[in-house]
């Protein structure tokens, strides 16, 4: 994928830039593996508001991704790479030798005729391929990681993201593109290859409109409020928050805060934390 800037007709199109979508190879997604996407505004099933700033955006329709990869044994063509409104990667149309049609995320160098295979054996660590941990070699850039075996891939699945396996004994050990390391199953699944679409992390929205038209309604920042409506609101003028540390609506702190449950699991999984941001002298 390559980034377009547009002719600088208005001032919100002098800094937008666009997706040049030279890899799609099929405008209209498989019938057979499209649902209807509803629309929530942010609402959970009680209609309370759980992620503010939500509505409106354009229509879509979900592509039903195959994230489990348990086709096994059987090779796949790649037919079509598509774009998919719902994620940042290009999805891959695969062919498979019994008739059965899935789509798969795209890594970086999948291309139109290639073959993929999904097997829980050792086979070829070729981009696209996918297999258990435990078989695949230290040191190349994986995605689509499982964190529990046959639950389909959680980790590494957004555009230009890749983790790479370190060491395989009891367990495998990750290392995140957040660089934490952590240990995971080496019966998990993966599939070979670093995501695609790397370049979409350098397009600029450019204005409110487009926004919007992605389904993002406007955030009013909480000093411009007043104290009845948020903890940062009031004051005379243009002022700091006047508190010791920034909270959130519910008066909760914002920053420097733990989130994760020390309770869960997980944590005791995690070799080395990721590295925080380095204070500026």
């Amino acid at each position: 994928m390559g980034v377009r800037k547009a002719k600088p007709n208005t001032p919100g199109m002098r800094g937008a830039s666009f997706q040049d979508f030279s890899d799609i190879t099929k405008t209209k997604p498989e019938k057979s593996l499209i649902k209807i996407k509803k629309e929530f505004a942010g609402r959970n099933a009680g209609g309370k508001i759980t992620v503010r700033h939500r509505g409106g955006g354009a229509r879509r329709q979900i592509r039903m991704i195959d994230f489990k990869r348990d086709k096994f044994d059987i090779p796949g063509k790649v037919a079509t790479i598509e774009y998919d409104p719902s994620r940042g990667p290009r999805i891959a149309l695969i062919n498979y030798a019994d008739g059965e049609k899935r789509y798969i995320i795209a890594p970086v160098d999948l291309k139109v005729g290639d073959t993929v295979l999904s097997s829980q054996n050792l086979i070829e660590a070729k981009s696209g391929n996918a297999m258990p941990l435990k078989h695949i070699p230290v040191g190349i850039p994986i995605h689509n990681v499982e964190l529990v075996p046959g639950r389909g891939g959680k980790l590494a699945r957004g555009a230009g993201n890749a983790v790479y396996l370190m060491a395989i004994e009891k367990m495998a050990q990750l290392k995140m593109p957040s660089t934490e390391i952590r240990m995971v199953k080496k019966e998990c699944m993966a599939t070979i290859g670093q995501v695609g679409n790397q370049d979409i992390k350098h397009i600029k929205v450019g204005k409110a409109g487009r926004k919007r038209h992605m389904g993002w309604r406007p955030t009013v920042r909480g000093s411009a409020m007043n104290p009845v409506d948020h903890p940062h609101g009031g004051g005379e003028g243009n002022q700091s928050i006047g508190l010791k540390h920034p909270k959130t609506k519910w008066g909760k702190h914002a920053l420097g805060v733990k989130t994760r449950d020390q309770k869960k699991l997980s944590n005791k999984l995690i070799i080395q934390r990721r590295k925080g941001r380095k204070s500026k002298k």
